[in-house]
């Protein structure tokens, strides 16, 4: 894909080629999205685009998250190429997070989404409260 603008039955076509013909299971917008649309990823996206953290600090920026899903999102982040982690040979080692120059490129485009949700959080509770309340 080049980057024009097609129309979605068109692009949705090429998927159905790239993954051999019947489904759509290789389809790289939903692939994407999905590896940084997750619960707590955008929040620790956003930390690790300021500065690499150590997982005690993680912790403690995002004070609801258990350890264990810190632990398995953090994995999965650095899974899918955008967090690097570095252990230093200390006593206890100490392990480190930071984002990779993929999810350098990726944040980029993250941060403008970010922005649109805190400048429109209110109108989509607004309309969330409408549409509950039936109008």
């Amino acid at each position: 894909m080049d980057g024009k603008v097609i129309n979605l039955k068109s692009k949705m076509e090429i998927y159905k080629a790239i993954s051999g013909g019947g489904n759509i299971a290789n389809c790289p917008v939903r692939d994407v999205i999905q590896g940084v649309s997750g619960k707590w990823r955008s929040l620790l996206m956003m930390a690790l685009a300021e500065q690499p953290y150590r997982f005690g600090e993680l912790r403690r920026l995002v004070p609801d998250i258990s350890q264990r899903m810190l632990t398995q999102t953090l994995h999965d982040l650095q899974r899918d190429g955008y967090v690097h982690r570095e252990v230093f040979p200390t006593k206890p080692p100490g392990v480190e997070y930071s984002l990779t120059d993929l999810g350098r490129s990726m944040f980029g485009a993250f941060h403008q989404l970010i922005l649109w949700a805190e400048r429109n959080h209110d109108a989509v509770r607004d309309a969330r409260a409408a549409f509950d309340a039936g109008g």
